[in-house]
């Protein structure tokens, strides 16, 4: 986490990205889908200074430390844990159980939305493996 401390001037300011969740004085939760176009831009070849500020962020009020630090988080966890490592999954795991049950249909539109997700990551899968591919035979 950088040291910079946000005014609250600047905290609307960035509160008013569509690619921000949340700001505090001290810090920003960024959507997850802007992590997964960040990853995207990044493997193309941007550098992060260039995504950032694609994406509607001053680099005077983030500051070049936080932009470099997010960055090098971010490619790690894609890395490590693919594109599921990059959702903020704070609320799920809070580490205090539900109190309620969940009823079947609610059971239901979670699978549903897991199915969907795996899918996706799949398709990501395969396209990937499709363009290694393209490259070995081009060698």
């Amino acid at each position: 986490m950088s040291n910079k401390i946000f005014t609250q001037d600047e905290i609307e300011i960035l509160s008013s990205n569509k690619y921000v969740k949340h700001v505090s004085v001290k810090g920003i939760t960024y959507t997850d889908e802007f992590k997964r176009l960040f990853i995207a831009e990044n493997e193309k070849g941007k550098f992060p200074t260039v995504i950032f500020k694609e994406c509607g962020f001053d680099l005077d009020i983030l500051g070049l430390d936080r932009v470099r630090s997010c960055g090098k988080r971010w490619r790690a966890t894609y890395r490590e844990d693919g594109i599921l490592g990059l959702q903020d999954t704070r609320i799920e795991n809070s580490g205090r159980p539900r109190e309620k049950d969940l009823t079947l249909e609610e059971k239901y539109e979670h699978l549903m939305a897991q199915n969907k997700l795996l899918k996706a990551e799949n398709e990501l899968l395969k396209k990937l493996d499709m363009l290694e591919r393209r490259m070995v035979r081009k060698k």
